[in-house]
């Protein structure tokens, strides 16, 4: 007869941990009709290379660093003159407070992306996470699934030929 071994799954003992418990939530933002020069400005300010876009509470996009300088200065525009909502990206991924970091995880891995902004169920900004807030966390997700996320969202893009 086989002997039957009880085992403790992760699940079974942690408790689910919603991404609300480790996000930022004073995140700095920026309003569409604001310069390009505004956005570098802040971003440079704060130490980040994007920040999310919204008219009040509302997230309306995202800006990018990169953003700035390959839509815009490449394109020849000038930082001054020209406006956030002219280059900002607008469909942006993100995730519900009330998710469970295992299930954001997941998603930042199948988007390879590092960061992911936070809604409240009103689609209103509440807050950002960080793929360093969840691997810091120990209760967040496990190890071997922060490692798999890390190990995919780092995985390197093709150039375009």
């Amino acid at each position: 007869m086989p002997k039957l071994v009880a085992t403790m799954s992760r699940e079974s003992h942690y408790p689910r941990m919603q991404v609300s418990d480790i996000m930022t939530r004073a995140v700095e933002t920026i309003a569409p009709d604001a310069s390009l020069q505004a956005a570098a400005e802040a971003m440079e300010a704060i130490g980040v290379g994007s920040l999310p876009v919204c008219d009040g509470k509302r997230l309306v996009g995202t800006i990018t660093d990169r953003d700035i300088v390959v839509r815009a200065v490449a394109a020849g525009w000038s930082p001054v003159d020209a406006l956030v909502k002219d280059c900002m990206t607008e469909d942006v991924a993100y995730a519900f407070c009330d998710e469970e970091t295992e299930e954001v995880l997941e998603r930042m891995k199948v988007l390879q992306i590092r960061r992911l902004v936070i809604l409240d169920r009103d689609k209103n900004l509440a807050g950002i996470v960080a793929l360093g807030d969840i691997a810091t966390e120990p209760d967040a997700a496990a190890e071997a699934r922060v490692g798999a996320a890390m190990a995919e969202i780092s995985e390197p893009s093709r150039p375009r030929k």
